[in-house]
């Protein structure tokens, strides 16, 4: 007994070494598998079609080949895709019926009744093994169908959770479970799960299960496999304290869930659910998100229902967080606009004094040098800023010597009463051109900060629907209002007044651009945010 005990005592100990870092990188190397799920589907995809081929060309009298090839189809939809394995089914019981055997009929209600119960259809499940005659079964099917029995009522027992009809559904779940442990192989893999089930239906869980162990350490499972035996060895280190060998064990059986292709899975969904309650919500998103879309395409409508009972939860507190973030983000930008502000205004200051005072030469350059350092660093941090802010500075002075001019020339002529020559001089005014030197001026800043904006833009429509600039345009209106969205002015009716155009005129062009886009309208706004300035793009290809 003692050694009984050491044994299981060495063996958490191994399981234990889960720690942060192995947590971390298997949390890593499944962020690396989701990305490749398409791959892996598309694999499964293969061998389905090949095998659909084969059953075209398989003569309708043939039926020990057809219906060898709608078990292997069966096999491989079972856990992917519930509607098309149950079609499968239902094509077996007819080739069993038109080949009288019963053999395979019972077999296939076996088969029918996993699909029901993997849907969470308990009724139905239940119904589909009433119909099946257990003295008619060998072993094998014998095992799988108390193995169906003892998953329904486990399933029923935690669905119902309550005190009248759980305790007789984990009852049953349990007589059938040492039904199918009678029935099972020694040393195989299913005598060690059924065993390691057990534990579990009996609460035995505080130390590690030898028999998951075993299975994990020292037998050749498949990638689905293995991911039963991690997902329900992740049962036995309840806690906190236990949580970073609850999360790597829940990982690892995501990972082979993946990929082995298995939309029917709970391991990725607990994981989820572990990590939110860590306070990781980011990744406990992605996460749950990932098995609602799973549960979405096999068709478990226990699982959605589960799973759509905490996504919203996740969903809103990741929606907080996001905000949050952004109010951080704009606190930071703020202090550096005032920061910027006031070392512009003390520069300011300082060279007005310097002036005045007749400052030394050297005192006066190396206060340039150190003026030269800071405006280095503002132009490495907000270049973009700071291109901008240059250009409307000097457009606002340009502007106020004009005003200035104008001033003195109209005191000058109403002093001398020449009134006539005063509506003279404001009508040299030219409003239209000088919008237009702002528009070009604005135009040619802007294709500096971002060279690539015109090509990039028109690889968004068909060469029919593209915008180019004439000869004698920089940008033309379509252009320039997207140039304008580039910059952050998302506010329509900010840029109607800059371009001097009604709110309704600018939802028209920005609509009538978009119908022609080859990605839909939110995706469009995207992709001319993405647009990359010239120093990012440099900083890039370094």
């Amino acid at each position: 007994m003692r050694i009984f005990l050491l044994t299981l005592f060495l063996s958490f100990l191994g399981y234990s070494a889960y720690s942060s870092a192995k947590t971390d990188s298997l949390l890593a190397q499944l962020k690396v598998e989701l990305s490749k799920i398409r791959m892996y589907d598309s694999q499964k995809e293969f061998r389905i079609k090949r095998l659909k081929a084969k059953l075209d060309a398989t003569p309708k009298t043939d039926y020990n080949t057809q219906y060898a090839i709608c078990s292997q189809l069966y096999d491989e939809y079972k856990s992917y895709q519930f509607e098309t394995a149950y079609t499968y089914t239902q094509r077996m019981m007819a080739i069993s019926k038109a080949s009288n055997s019963l053999t395979r009929e019972n077999d296939t209600k076996i088969k029918t009744a996993f699909l029901l119960m993997s849907a969470g259809m308990f009724k139905e499940t239940f119904e589909s093994l009433q119909q099946i005659n257990t003295r008619l079964l060998s072993d094998s099917s014998k095992l799988e169908y108390y193995s169906i029995r003892e998953r329904t009522y486990s399933d029923l027992s935690d669905y119902n959770n309550d005190k009248f009809f759980a305790p007789f559904d984990k009852e049953e779940s349990l007589k059938y479970l040492d039904s199918a442990i009678s029935l099972s192989k020694p040393n195989s893999f299913e005598l060690l799960r059924h065993l390691g089930d057990r534990q579990i239906r009996l609460g035995q869980a505080q130390i590690p299960s030898k028999y998951y162990i075993d299975l994990l350490d020292h037998y050749p499972l498949t990638a689905h496999q293995r991911a039963m035996s991690a997902t329900a060895l992740s049962s036995f280190y309840p806690g906190p304290e236990h949580a970073d060998d609850r999360i790597g064990l829940l990982a690892v059986g995501a990972i082979n869930d993946i990929r082995s292709s298995t939309k029917e899975t709970l391991a990725i969904f607990k994981l989820g659910q572990e990590l939110f309650k860590q306070g990781n919500v980011n990744q406990a998103y992605d996460f749950i998100k990932q098995a609602d879309d799973d549960a979405q395409f096999y068709g478990a409508r226990l699982r959605k229902i589960e799973i759509g009972a905490v996504l919203p939860i996740v969903a809103a507190q990741k929606i907080i967080i996001t905000e949050n973030e952004k109010n951080k983000f704009l606190i930071y930008l703020l202090s550096t606009i005032v920061i910027a502000t006031l070392i512009a205004l003390v520069s300011f200051i300082v060279f007005i004094q310097l002036k005045r005072l007749k400052v030394k030469e050297r005192i006066i350059e190396e206060k340039n040098v150190l003026l030269e350092k800071i405006n280095g660093k503002l132009i490495e941090d907000t270049h973009i800023k700071e291109e901008y802010i240059g250009y409307f500075f000097n457009v606002i002075s340009g502007y106020i010597l004009k005003l200035e001019k104008l001033k003195r020339n109209v005191e000058r002529k109403i002093t001398i009463k020449k009134y006539d020559d005063v509506l003279l001089s404001v009508n040299e005014i030219n409003i239209k051109k000088e919008r237009e030197t702002l528009f070009y001026t604005f135009d040619h800043i802007f294709l500096k900060i971002f060279p690539n904006f015109i090509s990039t833009f028109n690889s968004l429509f068909k060469k029919e629907d593209q915008i180019w600039p004439k000869d004698n345009e920089v940008l033309n209106t379509d252009l320039r209002i997207f140039a304008l969205m580039r910059l952050g002015i998302s506010d329509v009716e900010t840029i109607a007044n800059i371009l001097e155009y009604s709110v309704n005129t600018i939802y028209v062009y920005k609509m009538r651009i978009k119908a022609k886009a080859l990605v839909p309208s939110d995706e469009f706004d995207h992709r001319i945010m993405d647009i990359k300035a010239i120093e990012v793009l440099s900083k890039s290809q370094d």
